[in-house]
């Protein structure tokens, strides 16, 4: 009877313990299997890991200070079409996507009241001091194609700077006339919303590409 008990025992045991290590999965019997592999795929890769000398981890900790002081606006332009093409390029090339934007801005056509092309500086300082003569405020030009001469006004339409014209030829000036300095088009301002330490450091890499136009504050 005692021999019988220890068989049924060590019967029993034998069978717990092939069914807790999942050798009778194949028959249907077994625990239930716990897996989360996607933990196992969220481990980091320890060949990835590289321990920081003293002088990155500073670095690394002063770029990180920096990036949380207050951050600054800053904008730039116009910029015509070929100018923001090139900007564009060197932007992407040296800032996130999210520090920039250029924004489309449209530029109306401008008609001037015009002296000129003058072919000798003699005769366009001669205009010049006519000009003066008759108390007729001169503007620079906007459009290298018509210099050398001396813009008297620019307005939006053709028929303001028609009447302007009107008005001059009545004061006695008879040799301008009216042209358009520039079509309609569109330009772009580049706008930086929010340049910290990070931004910052890589602005110079921008020089060129900003065409002389220099960077201002927002506000």
């Amino acid at each position: 009877m005692l021999r019988l008990l220890v068989f049924i025992l060590l019967l029993a045991n034998s069978l717990y313990f092939a069914w807790g290590s999942g050798l009778l999965l194949s028959y249907g019997f077994g625990p239930a299997q716990q897996s989360e592999p996607q933990r196992m795929a969220q481990q980091i890769a320890p060949d990835a890991i590289r321990v920081l000398s003293p002088k990155e981890f500073k670095n690394i900790e002063e770029l990180a200070k920096a990036d949380q002081a207050p951050k600054e606006c800053l904008q730039a332009g116009p910029f015509d079409a070929a100018e923001s093409a090139n900007l564009r390029q060197a932007l992407g090339a040296t800032l996130p996507d999210d520090a920039w934007s250029l924004e489309e801005q449209p530029v109306a056509a401008r008609w001037i009241v015009y002296l000129g092309k003058y072919t000798n500086p003699e005769t366009l300082a001669k205009k010049r001091s006519e000009v003066a003569a008759l108390n007729i405020k001169l503007e620079s030009l906007d459009n290298q194609d018509l210099e050398p001469g001396l813009s008297l006004g620019g307005f939006s339409s053709k028929a303001d700077a028609e009447a302007a014209l009107t008005r001059f030829s009545a004061r006695g000036l008879h040799t301008a006339r009216v042209v358009q300095e520039h079509a309609e088009s569109v330009a772009y301002q580049l706008k930086l919303p929010a340049v910290g330490a990070a931004v910052k450091s890589k602005l110079g890499e921008l020089r060129s590409a900003l065409a002389d136009k220099p960077l201002k504050s927002c506000n």
